[in-house]
């Protein structure tokens, strides 16, 4: 019988969300062509707060449905008891471990409509995926082409390339607040990747500081705190299905924030100490980060 509830509960769950998606995807998907073919500028600012608006009641819908019907319970620690919240109007970098798609979930259950709409570096290739890229383009997501370090031995002129991208798409969000969301991972954690790896911790990836790295030398001086997320799962990392279906009993968000200083910002690319530094920085960071998923499964095992 359970096994039943929980499948009802599933599909239930997961289909007022396609339906909560497909309502705000044509108004979207509207204003967006507006905006790729109206070249005048402060008209596409215009429409740009109106898509990010749907953006935010699209997530704001379905943290209303996952409250309303799914049993998780949602814990955040980490944050001071004085803490009286963020400020929509500033610009966020966030930073977490990856371990699950429903990281996101979490993250928009936390963080939405409390700090500006989050946005990824994307690759540029998926900006050709059918109403998504468009959807994407419109709400200013960066698409961003990566080079290898083979390449750019090959080709040595397109050294700094990223870099000048990142400004590049930074360079949108200088008019309005944005929250820049990374995963220094690279990918989400399974027990091949970490052996593969050989990673240096427990729990974790080994991170990957660049993209922390040119975001801060893209716009570090704008940018208010570093909100640094560690996503705990004490059932073990859930899918989708498992989430949808109501078997996770628990998710831990733990929110550190960290403020922008000085020695964070520099040439990442050409500095060669600093981005030494930096990457130290980072592993010291997710060491802390390791420690602290431990301590946290074991007080909520």
């Amino acid at each position: 019988m359970k096994k039943v509830l929980g499948l009802f509960l599933g599909i239930s769950t997961f289909c007022l969300f396609i339906i909560n998606t497909l309502f705000w995807c044509l108004p979207l998907t509207v204003f967006a062509f507006f905006k790729f073919i109206i070249p005048v500028n402060t008209i596409r600012e215009f429409i740009t707060l109106i898509v990010n608006g749907i953006a935010i009641s699209w997530s704001s819908v379905n943290n209303f449905f996952i409250k309303l019907l799914l049993p998780t319970k949602w814990i955040t620690t980490g944050l001071p008891e004085n803490f009286k919240g963020w400020d929509i109007d500033k610009n966020y970098l966030v930073i977490a471990n990856h371990c699950s798609a429903v990281d996101i979930v979490a993250l928009q259950l936390v963080f939405n409509n409390k700090i500006p709409f989050f946005r990824f570096f994307l690759k540029k290739e998926l900006i050709w995926v059918p109403f998504l890229g468009l959807a994407w383009w419109a709400l200013d997501y960066p698409f961003m082409k990566r080079y290898s370090r083979e390449f750019l031995v090959k080709n040595p002129k397109m050294k700094g390339k990223d870099l000048e991208i990142t400004r590049k798409a930074c360079s949108k969000y200088q008019n309005r607040p944005v929250s820049i969301m990374n995963f220094p991972e690279g990918t989400r954690f399974t027990a091949a990747k970490h052996a593969k790896q050989n990673s240096s911790y427990k729990y974790l990836l080994n991170p990957k500081a660049g993209g922390i790295g040119y975001v801060l030398s893209a716009m570090g001086d704008n940018i208010h705190k570093i909100l640094n997320v560690t996503l705990v799962y004490p059932g073990g990392i859930p899918g989708f299905s498992s989430f949808f279906s109501g078997q996770i009993d628990k998710v831990i968000i733990n929110i550190e924030e960290i403020s922008v200083t000085k020695n964070l910002i520099g040439d990442y690319l050409n500095d060669d100490k600093f981005r030494t530094d930096f990457q130290q920085k980072i592993n010291r960071l997710w060491h802390d980060k390791d420690k602290k998923i431990g301590n946290l499964l074991v007080l909520h095992s």
